[in-house]
């Protein structure tokens, strides 16, 4: 596939040699002026729809992307509450343990 120009970079930066978009109202019906007939306007346009084609999936790709940052987040928040959890529970039992060998040590 030769791609010869994109919507973001057009392979002229000339409107007079890019293809046109709509036809004007001054121009005859199934011709094109010389300028347009290049088979780099063709591609051009051809560019351009495949470029409008493929912006859903775009967009698409895009928040499904998002989702899973979002997810991968929320996943690393709940690992991170069941962490302090079980630390807070190690810390708990430390000094339940430490109670106990100091009245034992009293005894």
């Amino acid at each position: 596939m030769n791609i010869t120009g994109t919507i973001d970079r057009p392979l002229t930066h000339d409107p007079e040699k890019q293809a046109p978009m709509k036809p004007s109202a001054h121009d005859i019906a199934g011709t094109a002026p010389e300028d347009f007939t290049t088979s780099g306007a063709k591609d051009s346009r051809q560019n351009r729809n495949r470029e409008m084609q493929l912006i859903p999936e775009a967009l698409a790709r895009a928040h499904m992307h998002d989702r899973l940052q979002e997810a991968e987040r929320e996943r690393r928040a709940l690992r991170l509450a069941t962490a302090r959890r079980m630390q807070r529970r190690a810390e708990r039992a430390s000094m339940r343990a430490r109670r106990a060998l100091a009245m034992a040590v009293m005894q």
